[in-house]
């Protein structure tokens, strides 16, 4: 996952504005209680990034895998 297709993901789970406030604000303890912003701009993997906001949202698992990618076009 790239860092494009994780603010993609976000924004289609959570909406804009509070998919920035999540990503910018919540601490997730699975990161090392730093918040997303924090562990992608630290190196983290942004599919790893991802998975850990959506355990800590109780995002189904049926939404967490193949979000973010591009419409393919015709």
């Amino acid at each position: 996952m790239r860092k494009s297709e994780f603010a993609r993901a976000v924004e289609d789970e959570f909406g804009e504005a509070y998919g920035r406030v999540l990503i910018r604000d919540l601490v997730i303890q699975s990161l090392g209680d730093r918040t997303a912003d924090q562990a992608i701009a630290q190196g983290e993997s942004p599919r790893d990034v991802w998975l850990a906001l959506c355990e800590a949202e109780g995002v189904p698992v049926s939404r967490r895998h193949g979000v973010g990618l591009p419409e393919p076009t015709s």
